[in-house]
């Protein structure tokens, strides 16, 4: 609770005391001064809760952000390693590619014979 619940609240019982006087006493100022003091009352305590509510939506949009930031720094490590990997990997085939030139056509050639086979079906 925030000092603005707080003072509403008083305020609005405040309130009810002074309409629950004045028709006891059947005087009409005190009631109508009390059901002013109600309303407003229920107003300042109403925007009390709503700056309370936009203060927690604060805090939680904040920690939000920082995870988010968090999640996204982490993604970025891992591509920039997944990255370096399969680069060292790259390069590593090709060497081995052009240092074996016969393995590496006789691989290729095999790999075409096997996805022609695959993909001509049954006639």
């Amino acid at each position: 609770m925030n000092r603005d619940q707080i003072e509403g609240g008083l305020r609005h019982l405040k309130g009810r005391g002074q309409t629950a006087y004045g028709a006891v006493a059947g005087r009409a100022r005190p009631q109508a001064e009390g059901a002013f003091n109600q309303v407003v009352g229920g107003a300042q305590y109403a925007y009390g809760r709503g700056r309370r509510v936009a203060e927690e939506l604060t805090h939680d949009g904040a920690a939000l952000a920082g995870a988010i930031e968090k999640r996204g720094r982490d993604a970025y490590a891992r591509g920039v390693s997944a990255y370096g990997e399969a680069r060292h990997r790259g390069r590593s085939a090709l060497r081995r590619a052009e240092s074996h030139p016969t393995e590496t056509v006789l691989a290729v050639a095999g790999l075409a014979f096997v996805a022609g086979w695959l993909l001509k079906g049954r006639r």
